[in-house]
């Protein structure tokens, strides 16, 4: 008798050993989990919020009018986006300063007014369309603009000149949650996978205006200068260090990943359903209409949340970052966590442009497209004036000391700028000169 029951408790420590590791594997995992969720923040908040209004009415149009053939485009993006986004996230965790403080101090007070200006000019356009992507995602619903515009600016105000910057970082945060809801519209369109996967994989090329354009928006729309901004900005307010920029590191490409997935189940459901049907459309409510009849009422419910939800995440950050760099420019105390006797220039310039950009944009009959296009120039003239001055800043070893860039990460960096430059030279041709292409 004595054998079998010493066989038992020896089969009962065994379960219970093997409980316990499973209790500390949980346990575990979920720490990791915590730990995470901890230091997501600026990586994920920038790269969603070049998600705006702009850039889904974009990628909306991508899918209509190219179906999957551009979703290669994705993955070269995905990785240009991440090394610019890490690079000033690196720069703020390393000079604890932003970039227009790094700008102003290595290049001059004259470059830096001229950059400021142009960001300035640029951020106020892009913010009135945020606004505009708020009213159109509030009418879909049957709400008025004149309540939903304002509305949302007050909330937008109040969040960041009341509230804390931890408080401001988890509402972005959630705000980057109705991003979900792009994945399930593009599964209840029905897509065939099949052509998906190879769109994803095999690149396509054509001499046309209409390619070349909409391959030149697609770029600039997800890489814009106000991003870098933010985003090291929002690392020196975090108070992120060399020595816990691991954590920061990869929440800039989680967010980066994370952004660019949204955008390839945006083109997926819309080519699959707007392209298919052969459904042209100007903007991101167009698209969430012509949802409808094809995919479903949840379909254009969930387009329209994302909308909603892309355009008020922008609302705020656009207006941020240019307050940042306008602060940081001139000298001027910055910082959400600070009063407006602390910080005036700061949270002024952050009020002038909410309060601007709701009153523009709920003027009847408004030319979106013209201001967005004038917006869209200047960008596309400052977007590598920026690049290069990051390349610049990052490698110089007296400011970076070790935290410079390797061989081969610097390489990748300074073909991204070269392109994205190519790129937007090219934007600004077709922009002036809209028939170079056939000649």
């Amino acid at each position: 008798m004595a054998e079998p029951r010493a066989a038992v408790r020896a089969a009962g420590r065994r379960l219970m050993q093997r409980g316990a590791h499973g209790v500390r594997r949980t346990v575990a995992r979920r720490r990791r989990l915590l730990v995470y969720l901890a230091i997501l923040g600026p990586g994920m908040i920038t790269a969603n919020a070049g998600n705006d209004a702009g850039g889904i009415a974009t990628f909306a149009s991508v899918g209509a009018e190219f179906g999957y053939s551009l979703l290669w485009v994705l993955i070269p993006i995905a990785i240009s986006l991440g090394i610019v986004q890490e690079m000033c996230a690196r720069m703020g965790a390393v000079t604890g300063k932003g970039l227009a403080d790094l700008v102003r101090e290595r290049f001059g007070v004259r470059w830096t007014a001229v950059i400021m200006l142009a960001l300035l000019i640029a951020n106020a356009g892009v913010t009135v369309s945020e606004f505009v992507g708020i009213a159109a995602a509030a009418e879909l619903f049957g709400i008025s603009r004149f309540v939903a515009v304002p509305f949302a600016a007050i909330l937008v105000w109040w969040l960041v000149a009341k509230g804390s910057y931890k408080k401001v970082e988890k509402v972005f945060l959630l705000m980057s949650v109705v991003f979900l809801g792009y994945i399930v519209s593009a599964f209840l369109s029905k897509p065939d996978w099949t052509a998906v996967a190879v769109g994803l994989v095999r690149p396509t090329l054509r001499l046309e205006h209409a390619f070349i354009f909409t391959l030149v928006a697609v770029i600039g729309t997800t890489i814009s200068p106000y991003m870098q901004v933010y985003v090291q900005s929002s690392v020196v307010e975090k108070g992120v260090t060399v020595d816990n920029y691991s954590e920061t590191k990869t929440d800039v490409w989680v967010g980066t990943v994370f952004a660019i997935l949204i955008v390839f189940f945006i083109v997926v459901s819309t080519a699959a359903t707007l392209h298919k049907a052969g459904i042209q459309i100007s903007s991101a409510e167009d698209a969430a209409h012509a949802l409808r009849p094809l995919a479903g009422r949840y379909a254009q419910t969930l387009f329209g949340i994302g909308l909603f939800g892309a355009s008020m995440l922008a609302a705020g950050v656009l207006p941020l970052a240019t307050a940042y760099s306008i602060s940081e420019a001139l000298g001027f105390e910055k910082g959400v966590s600070h009063s407006f006797r602390e910080a005036p220039i700061f949270l002024g310039t952050f009020t002038f442009l909410v309060a601007f950009g709701a009153a523009i944009a709920v003027i009847p009959n408004l030319p979106l497209i013209r201001v967005l296009l004038v917006t869209q120039v200047i960008n596309g003239l400052l977007l590598p004036i920026v690049l290069f001055a990051i390349l610049r800043l990052v490698n110089n070893r007296e400011l970076m000391g070790t935290q410079v860039n390797g061989p081969i990460y610097n390489l990748a960096a300074w073909l991204t700028a070269i392109l994205v430059t190519l790129v937007s030279l090219l934007y600004l041709l077709m922009t002036f000169f809209p028939g170079i292409l056939r000649l």
